[in-house]
């Protein structure tokens, strides 16, 4: 039976499951923790970027830029000080990282080789997310607190512009096409930036999501992944700002990620579970699986060659917190931080796929 597009939710999805009409497209891969890597420093993070090129992994850890060899999963240095870092841009053409330093209100640019400050680069309020267009060599840092897109040229490391936004942003994406994609967390939109001319071109609503965070990009088909805070994922035509479907998700997601090696989308949530979303076609998606992690591990990077996703969390403080803390609030104790992986078992998903046929 083939599947067909839908808006809103994966009610249909049921009853073909049902049916066992699903068994082919949802058996593809399969996802399982793997082991935990310590981490030194401090049990406070935020978004993390994994470069595929160079086998690194780059963690907002506190007020540090936390650096890890993933080939041999150990610590090859920090980036400090970034006061209050956020997240983390690399541009390997130019050898530099760029960190969003929210509580200096400045983007901190660094050697890649050495992890040497190379320069401090002043910016709005409280730069949150920042992220690498290579299609016109350009660093954006999303500022929070004074609701605006602070735009660096990566080569110079200077700041050539500032593009004022609907709202707060949260977190961003580029096609590698000339456009940036931004959630609006505080109005619930999806603005697409000309990464060329500075300016907003669109702002959709991601009705029905609400308080979207993490975002991810199907570059090839353009299909934007927004998880909102009302535990749904929305998914959405980048170049019209239709709703192409919807999936439910944990609570507390912080971060997205989409592996085109796979078709499969993730959202890291903090109540610690990880959503599993097929691509069945740019149109159809499958809520394909639901990984347990840990509580507390909302941020997320993906290794786009071993298909592997890396989630962090910390161990949590057992004093109680009142009632509806915020996730972004609870305490951790001291030197537990860590990564857990989340891997791929293909071998084990196409043994079950044979056992269903």
């Amino acid at each position: 039976m083939p599947l067909t597009p839908f808006r809103h939710g994966f009610t249909a999805i049921g009853l073909l499951y049902a049916m066992g009409c699903l068994a082919a497209p949802i058996a593809t891969v399969q996802y399982e923790t793997a082991n935990t890597i310590p981490v030194p420093g401090p049990a406070r993070w935020d978004y993390m970027n994994f470069d595929t090129p160079s086998n690194r992994l780059y963690i907002a850890q506190g007020q540090q830029v936390t650096v890890i060899d993933m080939s041999t999963k150990t610590p090859l240095g920090v980036v400090s000080p970034t006061d209050g870092v956020h997240g983390i841009a690399i541009d390997a053409r130019n050898n530099t990282g760029f960190a969003s330093a929210g509580g200096a209100n400045a983007v901190v640019a660094f050697d890649l080789k050495t992890l040497k400050i190379k320069d401090s680069i002043p910016v709005g309020r409280m730069p949150d997310c920042i992220i690498y267009d290579p299609a016109t060599n350009r660093v954006f840092a999303f500022d929070g607190g004074s609701n605006e897109a602070s735009v660096i040229d990566a080569a110079t490391r200077k700041l050539i512009g500032t593009i004022p936004l609907d709202g707060r942003p949260e977190y961003a994406a580029a096609d590698g096409k000339g456009h940036v994609f931004v959630n609006i967390e505080s109005k619930s939109e999806l603005s697409r930036i000309n990464a060329r001319k500075m300016t907003v071109s669109h702002t959709w609503t991601l009705s029905p999501g609400e308080g979207p965070s993490g975002l991810a990009i199907d570059a090839r088909h353009e299909r934007l992944f927004s998880v909102c805070h009302n535990g749904m994922m929305v998914v959405m035509n980048g170049n019209t700002g239709k709703v192409v479907a919807t999936a439910p998700i944990g609570t507390g997601p912080d971060a997205a990620g989409f592996d085109p090696g796979t078709g499969l989308a993730f959202s890291s949530n903090g109540q610690g579970t990880l959503t599993v979303v097929k691509e069945v076609n740019p149109n159809s998606f499958i809520d394909q699986q639901t990984v347990q992690t840990e509580p507390g591990a909302r941020t997320m990077a993906l290794d786009l060659k071993t298909h592997t996703v890396y989630v962090c969390t910390a161990t949590p403080d057992p004093k109680p917190l009142p009632s509806g803390t915020p996730f972004w609030m609870k305490r951790y104790l001291p030197n537990t931080f860590h990564l857990v992986a989340i891997v791929p078992d293909t071998h084990k998903s196409m043994r079950r796929h044979r056992d269903k046929m």
